[in-house]
């Protein structure tokens, strides 16, 4: 039998609370489901010299809004009272997390919405035509919009708002702690090899490392200049990679993303093969660089025991290349690899699919066509800005997009809705 203190070395118990409902109010709290913000309350924790005004708002699934000019998406998530031990490097000290428990507002999403240098643009539709494309269009989201103060150095601005986001995440599962939880998920620490005759599978997960705003922190800083490392998926759950990558919004991976990683929930309940282990890896531009790299996370793979394993990426064409190398790389040493792609085909879906493919491993999954255009209903409403630029319309008005705007849309890490089915 486990002990209490075993089981919790073994992995991460996250208490699930499941939110229905999302209000504006004097106090946060939450009780039977609904989700309070206390206006106030949100404002302090996002107080900075950097930002002149900051704003809360709520949309909820069905409601006639657009939430446009998306940057980050964060799940609140909680240890306990105190709020430590979540998001390391970042809120707590950057030390291994992914043990215990963790709270979790389970269908409430903290979204920042407005304009950063370098960011692209990025829409998320909650009612109407085009709403089924965006997963933010499912979840209760808490809004934050804001203003620079004048003079703030833009990357001071970032800091600012990725610290009170979080900060109000931290607070909003804080409000849950007193209620039990509706469902518990465990989450166990992969195993070493243990002849069960199930397929090990590596999750290789590259992140964007191109500079302020396009860039991903783990324990809080970036890996930019760094090799591959293994990291237990509890980790992941407890905020260890946070990002601040605001490119390609349909194929960026959000900090949420990174907290429910779905390929590594996939593989995690999986009765056909065992989660060997995450292997984080950066994406440098240059190309001896991404060889590096690339040939070190397939040796990395061997070393947990890898039969095969799931490559995704963050960013557009030249990530491509991330993928394709590592696919090569770890086919080189006898691991099979799938890699997740998004398509940039031409808007009819005929050109070349695939900017740098690999030249040896065959097994790909797409995640749909950047390029292809979709049609949103106009709305009631919209957070973040009162223009689409790339359409040069008003934010409320019916728009024709293509894909790669869509927030989560083609998400290279299994986020997206999109699917294929062969016509008859």
């Amino acid at each position: 039998m486990i002990e209490p203190d075993q089981h919790a070395a073994t992995g991460l118990d996250l208490l699930l609370h499941h939110v229905s409902a999302l209000a504006l109010g004097p106090s946060t709290s939450y009780s039977d489901g609904v989700l309070t913000v206390g206006t106030d309350e949100a404002k302090t924790l996002l107080s900075h010299s950097a930002l002149a005004d900051v704003r809360v708002s709520c949309a909820s699934p069905g409601e006639s809004v657009r939430i446009v000019k998306l940057l980050d998406a964060v799940e609140p998530r909680c240890k306990g009272p105190d709020g430590a031990d979540v998001f390391p490097g970042l809120l707590a000290p950057a030390r291994p997390g992914g043990r215990g428990e963790t709270h979790v507002l389970r269908g409430a999403v903290v979204v920042v919405a407005g304009f950063l240098p370098r960011a692209q643009e990025g829409v998320a539709q909650m009612a109407g035509g085009g709403a089924e494309l965006s997963p933010l269009s499912s979840t209760h989201n808490v809004v934050i919009e804001f203003e620079p103060a004048d003079g703030a150095p833009w990357p001071e601005v970032d800091r600012a708002l990725r610290r009170g986001a979080l900060r109000l995440a931290v607070q909003l599962a804080q409000a849950a702690l007193a209620s039990p939880p509706d469902a518990v998920q465990r989450l166990n620490v992969p195993a070493a090899p243990r002849g069960s005759g199930l397929p090990r599978i590596a999750a290789v997960t590259n992140l964007q490392t191109q500079g302020t705003f396009k860039d991903v922190f783990v324990y809080g800083r970036s890996m930019a200049g760094s090799l591959p490392t293994v990291i237990d998926p509890t980790e992941l759950a407890d905020g260890a990679v946070v990002s601040g990558q605001y490119g390609h919004p349909a194929l960026k991976n959000p900090t949420f993303v990174h907290q429910n990683h779905p390929v590594v929930t996939a593989l995690g309940r999986s009765e056909q093969a065992e989660l060997a282990g995450v292997v984080l890896c950066p994406e440098p531009v240059a190309e001896d660089e991404k060889r590096l790299v690339s040939e070190h996370a397939a040796r990395l793979c061997a070393a947990i025991g890898a039969d095969a394993a799931i490559v995704t990426k963050e960013g557009g064409g030249n990530a491509d290349a991330d993928v394709a190398l590592k696919m090569d790389a770890l086919e080189d040493l006898g691991i099979a690899a799938v890699g997740l792609f998004a398509e940039m085909a031409g808007r009819d879906g005929s050109g070349p699919s695939i900017v740098v493919p690999p030249t040896r491993a065959t097994a790909m999954v797409s995640t749909g066509n950047y390029d292809e255009l979709v049609s949103l209903d106009a709305v009631e409403r919209a957070l973040g800005g009162d223009r689409v630029e790339i359409a040069d319309a008003a934010a409320i008005a019916a728009l024709e997009l293509p894909v790669a705007v869509i927030y989560g849309a083609l998400n290279p890490l299994g986020w997206g809705p999109l699917t294929c089915a062969e016509e008859a």
